[in-house]
């Protein structure tokens, strides 16, 4: 599977963003996927993930209340909708998927993860 993620942006703290990460080449609900994050200098961290079949949801402390993690199968795409945005957001946004993950709760590891899209840039000024 190929991912492709898109919708970031440069915004004020405060506002919303919609990420968006599309897969061509087969069917993204055979997978479940995590989005991921990465400032300079500093490891990739975990930051939403779902499962399959949608009914999983894992979040980071750090976000809980203002992400929300989705899956439209019509699109063939997880989407990622981030409100209340803090400049501590600011960073490049990975997504990734795995077909063999059974608990999201237990795959926060980018290690977990089998394939990855390309980054898009979040920045949010203070």
């Amino acid at each position: 599977v190929q991912l492709q993620a898109s919708g970031g942006g440069l915004v004020q703290a405060g506002d919303s963003l919609r990420l968006s990460c599309a897969a061509s080449g087969r069917t993204i609900s055979s997978y479940a996927v995590g989005w991921f994050r990465q400032t300079p200098g500093k490891e990739r961290e975990f930051v939403a993930a779902i499962s399959r079949s949608g009914g999983g949801k894992d979040y980071a402390d750090s976000v809980k209340g203002r992400f929300t993690i989705s899956r439209d199968n019509a699109k063939n795409t997880v989407d990622m909708q981030m409100n209340s945005l803090k400049p501590e957001d600011t960073a490049v946004y990975f997504c990734a998927a795995d077909r063999t993950i059974l608990s999201v709760r237990a795959s926060i590891q980018p290690k977990d993860y089998d394939y990855w899209g390309q980054g898009t840039l979040v920045t949010v000024s203070s």
